[in-house]
């Protein structure tokens, strides 16, 4: 390998690039389309469709020969929707088709493009201004996006483009999804044509309530700090609204009470809504009369800690059966009309697909895999047999299934035809270039799912090795997964001399509705038991290849929170750590995140000051790195300044590492692979 894994690691995006993805399925399975870079190091991303039959592969759009640049200039709210959805690459990073999948729209440097898939050709539109979240109309007819925070509607026929929304105020947007939304409800879009493609619903977002942060660029003080409405927990939330607008000119207003819209879906049985209470502990589905805005509720579901936003739901079978989510008997359920048709025992964790009468699903029975499975209307069947992680999308009775396991590098991508047959869809990422030594099993009192990741030059017993805890530790997100992907930086850092122990505590999903919410009113004392659980649990499995009194731990964003938790309250355990972006107070975080699991501040300081870093800054008596980009806006710079100074105030010696110009996801390829090298860096000095 002629580059470093560091190197790769960051030009790669983490070997994401030249990875098939995006997919849309025909409605006759006859064609696939997708996403994906030429090679695994170029960070332009390509729309790609395959043929089913004839298994012939085409490159439908190469953004270069429309733009001619590998550098786009976004729009500000693009690019705050590509931070909030974890968007590494660029190009055509998003489409949307009509029904037929005939047609394809795209925004590219804020351009609005349509191309043609029959006829190959691609145009671009002319819009007033810079275009977000283009979307066909299902009859093709039509493409509806946002620009200057107005929806408008262009007639693909004729060229006539006018808005069916406009701002009324600078704090006023039309058909995006505000800030909550977006970072921590996983619902990325604000819009949603009828299916007969003359109406649309639309999200009215005010951001006038939520307080005003500014984010600054202290290395270029000429620059004015850019202004953020950032709603802080405990404070107030943008005023979302809902709208139906016709292409006549019409305004339906569809009035709804609760703190949040976690989700909506307009099909041939309904227009949909999700609302979620403030407190998260009472979700409601509601059908909408489009005509006069007036909500049915269909079901409530309720929890004394939480309701879970599940991925996929509602959707409908062709007989207009429900198809939903929802906890019962300690699992997360796939629910078809009021019946259960899944156990308890498998963790349902999002709905891929519906073709006409099939659900296709993911789940967990293990919590280290994620298996595919589908409900044909009358049983439940797996569709992935191995062991490993799976994903997928179901059309015309043609699916689509990636594959990622410990047995195989990188993602396995495969278009399952009617008749069985398999056609691959190669991907085009970098190998790694690293031996992985990983072994994924149970530690710890709680039998805590567990990697060991150990040097591919280690011999068994033959010395003992500091330690290197690598946890994410956080509700609603999993580090100890079947798949290579989870472990190339942990075997990275095996190989600079440590052994790298990965696990997922309380909180972390796919073992059950009890151990999710094990961490309700405390982020703290459950995440750090465990890690020391695990720790304790993986010393005595080998005890001749763990030296406990070399423990360090590293993490980003919860993971930091947790690391550095860990060396100020448990400094006989851990002996240096790297807390990369952490929460330090969690007054500081988002209102949705963060009062799910601990409650409103004004309403229970208590719970806060028992999850906060400050207390303990007098504790710190071991090295610590804290690392944080000042453009981030998700876990902001103050987190980790304010700790800084606290640290400062109690005469506690600490290193701070800021990053000019980084923002959380830290995408820059020199500060991503100077990021590891640092790190390996310190935890060697640290300990000794």
């Amino acid at each position: 390998m002629s580059e470093s894994f560091p190197r790769l690691n960051a030009r790669t995006r983490r070997f994401t690039l030249g990875v098939p993805r995006g997919f849309t399925i025909s409605p006759d399975g006859g064609r696939v389309v997708f996403l994906r870079t030429k090679t695994g190091t170029d960070p332009v991303t390509c729309l790609w469709e395959l043929d089913t039959e004839t298994h012939v592969e085409r490159l439908v759009v190469d953004p270069r020969e429309l733009h001619g640049e590998d550098e786009e200039n976004l729009p500000p709210e693009e690019r705050a929707r590509r931070e909030r959805s974890r968007e590494a690459a660029g190009g055509i990073v998003a489409y949307a088709t009509d029904f037929h999948v005939s047609k394809v729209c795209f925004a590219l440097s804020g351009q609005l493009y349509v191309a043609e898939l029959a006829g190959g050709r691609t145009r671009r539109l002319e819009t007033p201004g810079a275009v977000i979240d283009p979307r066909l109309s299902p009859d093709g007819r039509h493409v509806a996006y946002v620009t200057g925070g107005a929806l408008r509607v262009q007639d693909l026929a004729s060229g006539h483009d006018r808005a069916l929304a406009e701002p009324e105020s600078p704090t006023v947007t039309y058909g995006l999804a505000e800030f909550i939304a977006a970072e921590e409800m996983d619902r990325m879009r604000g819009f949603w044509w009828s299916p007969q493609s003359d109406a649309l619903l639309v999200e009215r977002a005010d951001e006038a309530p939520v307080q005003v942060w500014h984010i600054a660029d202290p290395a270029n003080p000429d620059r004015p700090a850019t202004a953020q409405r950032y709603p802080a927990a405990g404070t107030p939330n943008a005023i979302t609204e809902l709208y139906v607008l016709g292409l006549d000119g019409s305004r339906v207003g569809v009035p709804y009470e609760e703190e949040y819209l976690a989700n909506a879906a307009w099909d041939a049985h309904a227009l949909s809504i999700v609302t979620l209470t403030r407190d998260q502990r009472t979700m409601r589905l509601f059908e909408v009369d489009p005509a006069s805005g007036a909500k049915t509720l269909v079901r409530e579901d309720t929890d004394p800690a939480w309701v879970d936003i599940v991925p996929g739901v509602p959707a409908h079978l062709d007989d207009g059966s429900l198809v939903w989510v929802a906890n019962s008997e300690g699992g997360h359920r796939l629910f078809v009309g009021d019946r259960a048709v899944t156990p308890p025992t498998l963790q349902v964790r999002a709905v891929l697909d519906v073709d006409h009468d099939s659900v296709l699903f993911t789940a967990s029975g293990d919590p280290t895999e994620i298996q595919l499975w589908t409900w044909d209307g009358h049983s439940l069947l797996p569709v992935s047999t191995r062991s490993g992680v799976f994903s997928g999308r179901m059309a015309g009775g043609v699916g689509v299934l990636t594959e990622q396991s410990l047995d195989a590098e990188g993602v396995s991508t495969t278009v399952v035809r009617r008749d069985g047959m398999a056609v691959p869809i190669p991907s085009f990422a970098e190998p790694p270039g690293l031996d992985l030594r990983v072994s994924i099993g149970r530690s710890g009192q709680r039998e805590l799912a567990t990697a060991v990741v150990l040097p591919s030059w280690h011999e068994p017993g033959s010395r003992k090795l500091p330690v290197l805890m690598d946890p994410y530790g956080g509700p609603h997100a999993q580090r100890v997964l079947n798949r290579r992907a989870s472990y190339l930086e942990s075997q990275w850092f095996a190989e600079q001399g440590f052994a790298v122990i990965v696990a997922d505590g309380r909180g972390t999903p796919g073992r059950g509705v009890d151990f999710e919410r094990a961490v309700l009113n405390d982020l703290a004392t459950p995440a750090l038991e465990d890690q020391i659980d695990a720790l304790q649990g993986v010393a005595e499995q080998y005890p001749d290849d763990l030296d406990l009194s070399r423990v360090a731990i590293r993490g980003w964003s919860f993971g930091g929170f947790l690391a550095a938790l860990a060396v100020l309250r448990r400094p006989d355990v851990f002996h240096a750590a790297v807390a990369g972006a952490p929460v330090t107070d969690w007054r500081l975080y988002d209102t949705c995140y963060t009062e799910r699991y601990l409650g409103d501040p004004n309403e229970q300081p208590e719970v806060y000051e028992k999850s906060s870093l400050f207390a303990d800054a007098a504790k710190l008596e071991r090295p610590l790195l804290l690392i944080h980009g000042l453009a981030d806006d998700n876990v902001v710079s103050a987190h980790t300044l304010r700790l800084s100074s606290a640290l400062l105030a109690a005469g506690r010696q600490h290193s701070v590492l800021p990053l000019s110009g980084v923002t959380h996801m830290t995408p820059q390829e020199v500060v991503a692979e100077n990021l590891l090298l640092l790190q390996v860096d310190f935890l060697k000095k640290a300990l000794g």
